[in-house]
């Protein structure tokens, strides 16, 4: 009795577990391409070979933050490599948001002649990876011809391209030029009064700008909210500085309580700022106007 009980709790403890485990995916063992919409880290899908040789230094987190990565892949029997070579090296050099991680079929030599990251013209721009394990993971993916992942600033995939046509290429190299021109260091929003307010009734004047969540804001480069007011408006600051602006995550606020006598006004509010990023550090300045009626 007790044997039977233990072995049908044993069972069900098994399919349990088994029903628990999530299953692998083709992505997550490097049997197959990812797919449109997954994610996909600068250093390659879990399932990729593990410490590959590379040309130069490994894939950087750091230096491929807030760019659209492209990992390529290509080999020196493949003819349209060469000409392919040269698109990705136009999209590296003419965006300094395009970071690009090649995966050369060959031995050193032959991956030389496909580099895109052209030794240190492209520090900080790339990698490229060759040899048996670049080999193998080809085998495993099935990989024939060239292929490129484009892989958004979220580290969300936006294009698989496996084709080799004129055509094919030319879509591939859009959809890199439009990610690269959407990318944005820090977005802006404003408040301010009604259109039309009462005399002596308090209105707020405030910009709030959030940071990409690449980039950080500077300790170094001084922060400023300013607003430029009329005579008959009064304000409890019209500058604020450094620490009386207020910083939660990645935003940044600056915000004035105002007041004012009978009129039509515009007031114009300036908020600038310093951040740090992997290529450097950063200024930004927004602006905002406000154009309101105060009366009885």
């Amino acid at each position: 009795m007790n044997r039977l009980f233990l072995s049908a709790v044993a069972l069900t403890s098994m399919f349990a577990v088994a029903a628990a485990e999530p299953p692998t995916d083709k992505q997550a063992l490097g049997t197959s391409l990812p797919l449109v919409g997954e994610t996909l880290d600068v250093t390659g899908a879990p399932g990729w070979p593990l410490k590959l040789d590379w040309l130069y230094d490994v894939p950087s987190l750091k230096d491929g933050a807030g760019k659209v990565v492209i990992h390529w892949f290509c080999a020196p029997k493949i003819p349209t490599c060469v000409d392919d070579l040269a698109r990705v090296v136009t999209m590296k050099e003419n965006s300094n948001r395009v970071y690009v991680v090649a995966y050369i079929n060959g031995n050193k030599g032959q991956a030389k002649k496909l580099d895109p990251i052209r030794e240190s013209e492209g520090v900080g721009r790339g990698t490229l990876a060759f040899g048996r394990k670049v080999t193998a993971l080809f085998k495993t993916m099935k990989i024939v011809g060239p292929v490129s992942i484009v892989v958004d600033v979220e580290g969300r995939i936006a294009l698989v391209s496996t084709g080799s046509s004129p055509q094919e290429m030319d879509a591939r190299d859009a959809k890199v030029s439009a990610l690269t021109a959407a990318i944005k260091e820090h977005t802006m929003t404003s408040e301010g009064p009604a259109k039309v307010v009462k005399p002596a009734e308090k209105f707020t004047l405030k910009i709030s700008v959030k940071l990409a969540p690449w980039l950080k804001y500077s300790t170094k480069a001084p922060r400023e909210f300013k607003v430029m007011t009329p005579k008959d408006i009064t304000c409890d600051a019209t500058s604020l500085k450094g620490d009386q602006l207020r910083v939660i995550d990645q935003t940044l606020t600056g915000a004035v309580t105002c007041s004012g006598a009978k009129g039509s006004y515009e007031i114009r509010g300036n908020l600038s700022f310093g951040y740090d990023a992997a290529g450097g550090p950063g200024l930004g300045t927004e602006s905002a106007n406000w154009k309101f009626e105060i009366k009885p």
